[in-house]
Formats: C-alpha cells, structure tokens, sequence
C-alpha cells in the first residue's frame, strides 16, 4: 500500500501509534520502499511501552525500587514467549511486554518458576484512551483479574515492583476528582 500510494500521489504518509521501531515493522515498511526507489524520513513517536504506564502512574524506573527497563515482544513468530522474556524474568528490572495478553498464562509461568508469584504486575488497555482500563495486582493474582474484567488486546503489561505507584496515582487521581465535584 505504501509503494502504490506513494506511485500514485507522489508521497505518502505512514503514521504509527508510538514508534515503529519498537517493537514495530517501522524498518521493514522503509526497507520495502527503499527497495522500490521510494525515499524515505522517519520521525520518531513516543513508543506505548514508556507513554502508556507512564500515564498510568507507573514509572518505569524509580531511583531506590527500578534502575532499568527491558522492553519485550509477548511472543516470537511462531506464537510463543520470547527467549528474552525468560531473561527478564531472572532480573531485577522492570519488564514491559509488548503483545503479550495471548500468552499471559505463560508469562505468568515463567515468572512463577523463578520464584516471583508475588511479584507486581498491571495490565493496562487501552492506553491513554477515555476506555483505558487497568488491572493490577500480582503474578498469583493476575489472570483471574484479567478474566474478571475483561482485558483484552490491545494492552500492554507492566512487570516489577514499579507498579506499587499505580494504587498511588490512582487514590490520589481519585481524590482530586472528588474535591473538584465539592
């Protein structure tokens, strides 16, 4: 669609939600239009995966609970847990998943076989739309949350102790709208 577009009005506008390279086919999309003569330009987003919790109340990193992110795709291509999220499982660092609401129960796993049953998690739908939802709690707890409300794609899951804030923001976010209405 890019390269007849592109043929038929001269130029040609793709624009993603967030940054397609994270986690996105930014890269191939350029590499199909180069390889036909298209030239292109890529201007950066701002990628779900640090907007979306971060407009939630998570930080991603918090100088004496988080000092580092791992960023991570829910599933290879074959549909199943990447190899780097086993890895981020064993850390200490928050872990974002990308596409990961087909494999939480696997995520939920692995989390589980390193000993983090009790670890926090937030799942959070819809980011940054007036339907946002989200549903936090931790790796023991998540699924039946999940299934009670309802969660589906698209969402982003947050890992880690980083997600305490979300209750914080939450109450506080709460009590604003109440002393307004006052």
């Amino acid at each position: 669609m890019i390269a007849s577009f592109a043929f038929k009005y001269g130029h040609v506008v793709r624009l993603k939600g967030g940054d397609p390279f994270v986690l996105g086919r930014g890269m191939e999309e350029i590499e199909a239009a180069r390889s036909v003569g298209i030239d292109t330009h890529y201007i950066p987003g701002v990628s779900s995966a640090i907007a979306v919790p971060g407009l939630a109340g998570i930080p991603l990193t918090h100088r004496n609970v988080s000092k580092s992110v791992w960023i991570v795709s829910g599933t290879d291509a074959e549909g199943s847990i990447t190899n780097d999220l086993r890895l981020a499982a064993k850390s200490e660092a928050t872990v974002v998943v990308l596409m990961g609401i087909a494999t939480l129960s696997e995520i939920v796993r692995v989390y589980r076989e390193e000993g983090k049953a009790e670890a926090n998690i937030a799942i959070i739908q819809n980011g940054s739309l007036d339907i946002q939802q989200t549903v936090a709690g931790s790796i023991s707890t998540i699924e039946a949350q999940a299934e009670q409300s309802r969660i589906g794609t698209p969402a982003i899951i947050v890992i880690g102790d980083v997600v305490r804030f979300f209750h914080q923001h939450k109450s506080e976010t709460i009590e604003r709208d109440e002393d307004q209405l006052r």
